[in-house]
């Protein structure tokens, strides 16, 4: 037995080093630390990759063997993820799904032919170590050169932030407008009325929403292979430059503009397409274009990424003497889009979290949110059913893609908003079609979000609450993603190229991400014929973590290589506590609030004491039914005789939260005393960094258990207060209010 296992043994080596030998193995080595840098002004704690962020260009050759060393010599696990290279699932770098963690201190050896060429990039696919500076380029030339250039310059976009990212995300789960407010993007009410738009803000409250957002986060610098300035001055006139550029940020998608002439994209997503000249350009997370500028007679060549939301520009310049400047690109008439969207007929707010997560039903989800658009839907609902019967019956299926445009789902002005965002300037040099003959499975996934809460998901589940995506083998899986939210989503598929239907028809071109802009849908098919469980997720990395995320699996054996890690460890990561609190001190009063909430589960305690020895505190336990929805239990505690302490009640609390049309948040609850009461308070921006707030509180004891004084048939109490908030920074603000408990006064308000 022992002879026969030591023969296979030997006969498989011998077989992995012939073709070993048919390859040339190229090795890299990368060495992940903790380190001081200086991005933004500021020194912080980053990540760097051989001392460097972004980390070195990884070159290689197609058909070559990768051999790729990773040590991490941080205090925190890590992992490298592979972004767009075909390769064995378990060297993909999901850590828990596909790879192991890399822990502190250890080495992890990466291995994989290439089988492709082009422009791609690796980060960390741990938490959010991408946003401190786990990513650089990876480069692989083709076994024969089919461009025409001259020399070759890499640029990897990112975004900076000078926060820990956890801290960031924190922040956003507590339903702030702070990071809108310090880029300037924030719409307050006085801005809104003076452009005669108080009927559009009024429809956006009415669905629950603030305005139309676009970029969640504040960054102090935007950054070009790692500055917010570049030059490079080897460039001659006459040379043929190609530019191979990754948007490797966080939480940023960018126009690029280009001084001196119209560059001609060749690549995207590090695949050839037919060359096209197009300036400005959008480039998604995640994504790759690669152009081919032709250097001027004279002066040097300015590159220009500018923020979505205009927020901040970064520039590389070419050449040199004087600048030929890129385009500019203004900054998004937010105002304007919410006038425009309040004109159409569109229900927005679609829950980022369902009631009832099990029952998936994103047909039903697509007809009551976004654009309604009745005969698309049923017309769909109709392709759907017939598709369905095919595939029971075993039919043959007319599912050549060339005859199918890209979906809209939306009206005329809707389009014509976002028509800057498809893809029909990008055409595959081949025909990318697959066979007629082939079965298709068609996924519907509507994209979701709760800016509140700071929730992303998928038909309305986010990752911790869904079941994986089962893909079978030798099947087209045609995928539509319906954006039902105000954000774009750039998708990711690792370990596959999928089609991206344009108007291309049979060449539309082959991606591993695409984005998809608020209200619209975008359709992807891709050829199943991988091994293993691949994840697929927005790469925008907050809503990953938020879970907009799900499991792609052909329902094949797990690498027993990943016995001793769960992939409950992953899911984990999406559904965690975050904590955050706020305290007033005033002249009049005192006040602490502290929650701690995860996606279903939250918990509160509040306190408030008036100097004139007023008292109320209160701890509750709340679970979300659904975005909207909550139902509470807890201890309320409170002097039952006005300025003084000398008699405190302690009551069992249960009930109902709500958020309201209009965004109101109301609490009805009743005590074990039987007395109900009912809660209604709304805070609303009215200038710049100015806040107005106000609370109503109505109780009504009808003497159920308790005798009433003077045989009265009830007793009431009431409790209010109103008043303003002046932001000074991230985490304090001046506040003034009066509160008929505690009277007026002034102080200041602390967030943590």
């Amino acid at each position: 037995m022992i002879r026969n296992t030591l023969i296979t043994t030997f006969i498989l080596l011998i077989g992995n080093l012939s073709v070993l030998a048919q390859m040339d193995t190229i090795v890299h080595n990368l060495v992940l630390r903790q380190e001081t840098v200086n991005k933004a002004g500021k020194e912080v704690i980053g990540m760097t990759v051989n001392g460097g962020i972004p980390g070195p260009t990884l070159r290689f050759e197609e058909g070559s063997y990768a051999v790729i060393y990773v040590k991490n010599e941080m205090d925190v696990e890590t992992s490298i993820h592979w972004h767009g290279l075909l390769l064995p699932n378990f060297y993909d770098g999901v850590p828990y799904l596909t790879t192991p963690p890399i822990e502190p201190g250890h080495t992890q050896k990466y291995e994989f032919p290439l089988k492709q060429a082009g422009t791609y990039w690796y980060h960390s696919h741990t938490m959010l170590q991408e946003q401190s500076g786990v990513y650089g380029s990876f480069v692989i030339e083709p076994k024969e050169e089919t461009l025409d250039y001259d020399k070759e310059l890499v640029m990897v976009l990112s975004d900076w932030t000078n926060e820990n990212p956890m801290s960031v995300l924190r922040f956003l789960k507590r339903g702030t407008e702070w990071y809108n407010w310090r880029k300037g993007t924030a719409t307050p009410l006085n801005q809104v009325i003076a452009r005669g738009a108080l009927g559009a803000q009024l429809n956006f409250w009415r669905q629950r929403m603030e305005s139309a957002d676009i970029a969640d986060i504040y960054y102090p610098a935007f950054l070009v292979n790692g500055e917010q300035k570049q030059e490079y001055p080897d460039f001659k006139p006459g040379e043929k430059v190609r530019l191979r550029i990754i948007n490797g940020a966080a939480s940023t998608q960018f126009w690029m503009t280009f001084g001196g002439g119209e560059p001609t994209i060749v690549s995207a997503d590090g695949l050839n397409v037919e060359p096209v000249a197009h300036n400005k350009t959008f480039i998604a997370i995640a994504e790759t274009y690669d152009f081919i500028v032709t250097m001027p007679d004279e002066g040097k060549i300015e590159f220009k990424i500018t923020a979505q939301d205009g927020s901040g520009t970064a520039s590389a310049f070419l050449g040199q003497g004087e600048v030929l400047p890129a385009p500019s690109v203004p900054r998004p008439d937010k105002i304007g889009m919410m006038m425009k969207m309040s004109k159409m007929d569109m229900r927005m707010g679609a829950p980022a979290l369902k009631y009832r997560p099990k029952k998936d039903n994103p047909k039903e989800l697509m007809s009551k949110w976004g654009m309604q658009m009745k005969d698309e839907i049923s017309g769909m609902e109709m392709s759907h059913t017939k598709n369905d019967m095919q595939m029971h019956e075993g039919m043959d299926m007319e599912n050549d893609n060339s005859e199918k445009p890209q979906m809209s789902g939306m009206g005329d002005g809707a389009m014509n908003m976002f028509s800057e965002y498809n893809y029909d300037y990008l055409k595959s040099t081949e025909n990318t079609t697959y066979s007629k003959d082939l079965p298709v499975k068609e996924i519907l996934l509507n994209l979701t979000g709760n800016m509140s809460r700071y929730i992303w998901s998928m038909n309305g589940i986010p990752l911790s609450e869904t079941d994986k995506i089962k893909i079978n083998e030798g099947e087209v899986t045609r995928i539509t993603f319906n954006n039902l939210t105000m954000m774009h989503h750039p998708m990711h598929l690792h370990g596959h190229f999928f089609r991206v239907i344009n108007e291309n028809g049979e060449y539309s071109p082959l991606k591993h991400t695409v984005n998809v802009p608020p209200m619209q849908k975008v359709t992807i098919e891709f050829y199943g014929n991988e091994y293993g469980d691949w994840f697929f997720h927005c790469h925008i990395l907050y809503h990953m973590m938020g879970g907009m995320a799900r499991v792609v699996s052909y329902d094949t054996p797990r690498d027993p290589r990943m016995e001793p890690y769960p992939v409950s460890k992953l899911v984990h990561e999406t559904n965690q506590f975050y904590t955050w609190g706020m305290a007033d001190i005033a002249s009049h009063t005192g006040g602490l609030n502290v929650v701690s909430s995860n996606i279903r589960n939250q918990f509160n305690y509040t306190l408030e004491y008036g100097w004139n020895e007023n008292i109320e505190t209160e701890f509750s336990y709340e679970y979300y039914l659904y975005d909207y929805v909550r139902v509470f239990g807890g201890v309320n505690v409170e002097n039952t005789t006005q300025n003084s302490l000398d008699d405190i009640k302690t009551t069992a609390v249960a009930g109902i939260r709500w958020f309201t049309p209009y965004m109101f948040n109301v609490d009805l609850r009743i005590d074990n005393e039987l007395r109900p009461r009912v809660g209604i308070g709304r805070s609303v921006m009215l200038f710049p960094k100015f806040v107005v707030f106000g609370y109503y509180e109505y109780q009504l004891d009808a003497g159920w258990i308790n005798t009433l004084e003077n045989n009265a048939s009830y007793e009431e109490e009431i409790v209010w207060n109103a008043g303003a908030e002046f932001l000074l920074s991230k985490n304090f603000s001046l506040m003034g209010s009066y509160d008929n408990r505690f009277g007026d006064g002034g102080g200041l308000s602390i967030r943590f």
